[in-house]
C-alpha cells in the first residue's frame, strides 16, 4: 500500500509539474513576443522622439520665424548619421510649415488629420504605419504635440525597419527545446522527489521553530499541504524582509536622483558604491572631459586638495568617532560657474562626495555687495551736502539771501535722496516681490499721455516737441504704477541729456498676437555705443560728471528694464542716424 501511494503520489507530482510547465512556459513566450515587439517600437519611437526634440530645441534656441522660414533646419539634418529620417514641422491647425523631403511645403495639404497627429492631440505623442499621400513612400510615423507646434518624425518603413520589427523567433525555438528536454528531466525527478517530499516536513516545521539542524537529518514521510504550507510561511518571511529592504532602496534612490546635488559614495579603496546623474555632470563640467566616470575623481587635478584630505585619512589606522568624522570643504571655480565640494569619511572608511553648484549664489552675493556698495555711496553724496549746508546756518552771522540759498540747495539734495529711496524700494519690489504688484487691464493711451502731461513744464522750459503715434486704442494687462514709471523715466531722461529744442516720439509701430512693439527716441545728443551694453545696469552713468547735478539717481533706465521684463517685454538702446537715441521696447498684451 506505501509504494502504491508513492506511485499515485508521484503520478499527480508529474501531472502537477507538468501543467504548471506548460502554462508557464506558454506564459514566458507571450510576455516575452510581446515584451521584445514593445522593446523594438519603442527603439525607434525613442530615436524618433530624440529627433522631434532636437529639431524643436534647434527652432526655439535660434528663434527660427514658425510662420516664415524653417529651411535653416535642412542643415541640423547634416549631422544625423540615418538618411532615411523624414522631419515635417506643422502649425497647431495642420499647416506644413517645412518638410525635409518634400522643398515646396505650400502645395502640401493639411495634416491636421493625419492618424499620428490626432493621437499626438489626445496623448501628447502618437505613431502610426502607413504610406505617404505626398511622396508614396511607406512610412513608420511619429508626431508630438509641442505648445505652438506639432513635430512629426518618420522612418521609412523599408526592409531594413521590418526586419528590425520582426520578432525574433530563435527565443520561440529555444523555449520549445527548454521545455521537451525539461520535461524529461520531470519524468526522472519526480521518481526521486516523492520520497523527498515526505521527508520534507520534519525538517521545514524544525527550521520555522527555529532550531538548529547539525546533523544528518532522514526525512520522515509527511503530508504536501503540510510541507507547502511551511515553505510559503518561510518564504512569506523572507519577501516582508525583503519588500522593506526593496522601499527602503528605492527611497534612497529616489532621493539622490531628486536632488540638485551631485553626490557619490565609495568604499575605503576608492571604489564606487553609489552615485546620481548630477555627480557626473559636474564632474564633466569641472574636469573638461566629457566621457569621464565617478572613479577618475581622484586624477583631476581641480580635486587635488580632496584626494589629499582623502589619502592622509584613509591611510589612518585610528579609530574614528562618529561625531568626529573627518570632513573637508572647498569652493573650486571652473568657466565661470562655482561648484561647493564636500567630503566626509565615515567611521567605516567608506566616504561621501557631495559636488554643488553655486554659481547662481555667489552670482547673487557678488551682485548685492556691488549694489550695497553703490547705494551706500549714492546715499553718501547728498547726505554729506544736506548735512553741510545744515552746518553753514548754524552759524548766525550768514547773510539771510545767502540763509535762503542754503536752504534751497538742501532741499533739492533732500528731493534727490527721497527720489534715490524711492527707485531704489521699487527695485527691490520688481526683483524680491514680484508677485505683489497687481495687474489689470489699462489703456496706454491714457497713461502715456498722463505721464506726458505732468512733465509738461519741463518740455515747455526746455522748447521740446513730443510726437505721440499710437495708431489705434491700445490696452495691455499690466501694472499701472510700473508703466507710469517706464514711460516717466524714458521722458525725464530724454528732458534731462538730450539737450533742449529737441524733438522726442513714441511710435507703436508694430503689433502682433502676443505683443506690442514701440519706439521711443530723442533727436538730441547720442549716446557712445560703448555704453549700450551698461546702459541699463543700477547706478550707471554714462556721463558721471553731468549727471548728479542734473539730479538723476542712476536708477532710471535700470528701473525701465526691469518693469519691461516684469511685463514680458525686452528693451534695447541705439542711436538714430540722424543723431539722437532710440529705445526699441515690447510689452505682452497679456
Amino acid at each position: 500500500m506505501v509504494l502504491l501511494g508513492k506511485l499515485e503520489y508521484r503520478k499527480k507530482i508529474f501531472i502537477y509539474l507538468s501543467s504548471i510547465f506548460i502554462v508557464f512556459t506558454i506564459l514566458v513566450l507571450l510576455f516575452q513576443y510581446k515584451r521584445e515587439k514593445d522593446f523594438k517600437r519603442d527603439q525607434i519611437e525613442i530615436s524618433l522622439n530624440n529627433i522631434a526634440e532636437l529639431t524643436y530645441n534647434y527652432i526655439e534656441r535660434k528663434g527660427l520665424d514658425k510662420e516664415k522660414d524653417l529651411s535653416s533646419l535642412d542643415s541640423l539634418y547634416l549631422y544625423i548619421p540615418d538618411d532615411n529620417i523624414r522631419v515635417t514641422v506643422l502649425d497647431k491647425l495642420g499647416k506644413v510649415l517645412y518638410d525635409s523631403e518634400v522643398k515646396q511645403v505650400i502645395k502640401m495639404e493639411n495634416h491636421l488629420h493625419r492618424p499620428e497627429i490626432q493621437k499626438a492631440i489626445k496623448n501628447g505623442q502618437g505613431s502610426n504605419i502607413r504610406e505617404s499621400t505626398t511622396t508614396g513612400f511607406e512610412y513608420y510615423y511619429y508626431a508630438k504635440n509641442y505648445s505652438d507646434l506639432f513635430i512629426r518624425t518618420a522612418a521609412h518603413y523599408n526592409l531594413e525597419v521590418k526586419n528590425f520589427l520582426v520578432v525574433e523567433k530563435l527565443f520561440l525555438f529555444y523555449l520549445i527545446t527548454l521545455f521537451l528536454v525539461t520535461w524529461l528531466f520531470i519524468s526522472l525527478i519526480t521518481k526521486n522527489l516523492s520520497s523527498a517530499l515526505f521527508k520534507l516536513k520534519d525538517f521545514a516545521t524544525r527550521l520555522s521553530h527555529g532550531e538548529e539542524v547539525t546533523e544528518k537529518v532522514d526525512f520522515p514521510k509527511g503530508e504536501f499541504g503540510e510541507i507547502s504550507k511551511q515553505i510559503a510561511d518561510i518564504y512569506d518571511k523572507l519577501t516582508l524582509a525583503k519588500s522593506k529592504i526593496e522601499i527602503e532602496k528605492n527611497k534612497l534612490f529616489s532621493h539622490l536622483h531628486a536632488l540638485n546635488e551631485g553626490i557619490a559614495f565609495f568604499t575605503p579603496d576608492k571604489k564606487k558604491i553609489l552615485r546620481n546623474n548630477h555627480f557626473i555632470q559636474y564632474l564633466n563640467i569641472i574636469s573638461d572631459e566629457t566621457n569621464i566616470s565617478e572613479e577618475q575623481i581622484f586624477i583631476v587635478k581641480e580635486f587635488e586638495n580632496i584626494n589629499k584630505f582623502l589619502e592622509k585619512h584613509l591611510g589612518n589606522e585610528g579609530v574614528m568617532k562618529q561625531h568626529e568624522l573627518p570632513h573637508m570643504e572647498e569652493i573650486v571655480y571652473k568657466d565661470k560657474r562655482a561648484f561647493n565640494i564636500h567630503a566626509i569619511i565615515f567611521a567605516d572608511r567608506s566616504f561621501e562626495i557631495v559636488i554643488r553648484d553655486i554659481t547662481q549664489f555667489e552670482r547673487q552675493k557678488k551682485i548685492k555687495e556691488e549694489i550695497t556698495s553703490n547705494i551706500a555711496h549714492e546715499l553718501k553724496t547728498p547726505i554729506m551736502i544736506i548735512l553741510g549746508y545744515l552746518e553753514l546756518l548754524k552759524e548766525n552771522s550768514i547773510d539771510k539771501n545767502v540763509q535762503t540759498k542754503y536752504i534751497a540747495n538742501a532741499y533739492t539734495q533732500s528731493e534727490r535722496l527721497s527720489d534715490l529711496i524711492q527707485d531704489i524700494s521699487i527695485l527691490h519690489k520688481m526683483s524680491e516681490a514680484r508677485d505683489r504688484f497687481k495687474f489689470e487691464l489699462l489703456s496706454l493711451n491714457e497713461l502715456i499721455y498722463e505721464v506726458k502731461d505732468s512733465l509738461n513744464l519741463s518740455l515747455e522750459d526746455k522748447g521740446i516737441k513730443v510726437n505721440i503715434r499710437l495708431a489705434k486704442p491700445v490696452f495691455v494687462k499690466a501694472n499701472k504704477s510700473l508703466l507710469i514709471s517706464v514711460f516717466y523715466n524714458l521722458f525725464d531722461n530724454a528732458i534731462k541729456y538730450g539737450g533742449e529744442g529737441i524733438e522726442i516720439s513714441l511710435n507703436n509701430y508694430l503689433e502682433d498676437t502676443n505683443f506690442y512693439y514701440f519706439s521711443f527716441s530723442n533727436t538730441g545728443n547720442s549716446i557712445d555705443k560703448n555704453h549700450f551694453l551698461r546702459i541699463f545696469e543700477r547706478f550707471y552713468r554714462v556721463d558721471e560728471d553731468r549727471s548728479r547735478p542734473k539730479g538723476g539717481t542712476g536708477l532710471g533706465l535700470s528701473i525701465v528694464k526691469n518693469a519691461i521684463q516684469l511685463h514680458g517685454g525686452e528693451i534695447t538702446v541705439g542711436n538714430l542716424k540722424e543723431g539722437g537715441v532710440e529705445f526699441l521696447f515690447t510689452v505682452s498684451k497679456s
